[in-house]
């Protein structure tokens, strides 16, 4: 069975990882480009976008594609819906895997919102030096801001329109709770803007501002498209894959 596993996550990587050595699977990746250097998976990989969900749908009967694991980011919003639409065209069985998101804890000053625009203008009553850790993409949300110093970090450097006053840096998770703390000293930072991302990689942040009292707005998830079965980890989505082939290839952690 030739599985497409649509990535650029952690999880996506190492559910390829899993599947790849299965007798009986063929497993490709599919990543967007947005990276300069991505971490490749094993197995084969595409990069590039599909056209849509038309251009999806035809290359899911070209390659005779039998299932579609949607593992890429929680916010990757419009290669999720052109999947969803993509796989019902074709009557290809989709599940998106999905980290599960972060929840507050005791002492977290929390401010969420629905997207960057709202983000940006959060910020205004929230702080003066800001630790914008939304990726590279929408930073034009912040342009505007002229009163206020971020420091952007990314994995690779963003296009403008950016915030007139930003120093960036270039950097790729997982981090360390040591260094977050020292990020958020050494650049005298009061807030902490992000994206509910979830996951283990990026989560020390949030507990580093926690400690130095910092408030954080947070750009909550956009919905998964409606009807598609969700995966929290690695190991369901295995198993899923393993339902759909009737081929038993063991545990998913080996």
């Amino acid at each position: 069975m030739h599985v497409l596993v649509l990535g650029g996550t952690t999880e996506a990587r190492r559910l390829a990882e899993v599947l790849h050595p299965r007798p009986g699977l063929r497993v490709t990746s599919s990543l967007a480009g947005r990276v300069a250097a991505p971490r490749l998976p094993p197995g084969e990989v595409r990069i590039g976008g599909f056209g849509g969900a038309a251009g999806m749908a035809a290359w899911l009967r070209e390659h005779a594609v039998g299932a579609v694991i949607d593992a890429t980011h929680p916010f990757a919003e419009t290669i999720s819906f052109n999947a969803a639409e993509a796989t019902a065209t074709t009557h290809v069985p989709l599940l998106a895997l999905r980290r599960p998101g972060w929840v507050p804890g005791e002492g977290d000053d929390w401010r969420e919102v629905t997207s960057l625009a709202q983000a940006a203008r959060a910020v205004r009553d929230a702080g003066r030096r800001v630790f914008l850790t939304t990726g590279r993409m929408g930073l034009a949300a912040f342009a505007p801001i002229n009163d206020a110093f971020f420091l952007v970090r990314s994995v690779d450097a963003p296009e403008p329109p950016c915030p007139p006053h930003m120093e960036l840096l270039l950097d790729r998770g997982p981090f360390t709770l040591d260094g977050e703390r020292e990020v958020i000293a050494r650049h005298r930072l009061d807030v902490l803007v992000t994206k509910d991302s979830g996951g283990a990689a990026t989560a020390p942040k949030l507990t580093a501002a926690r400690e130095a009292g910092l408030p954080v707005i947070i750009v909550r998830r956009p919905p998964t498209p409606g009807g598609v079965p969700v995966a929290a980890t690695v190991e369901e989505a295995a198993t899923w894959v393993q339902t759909l082939s009737g081929a038993p290839f063991g545990s998913a952690s080996g």
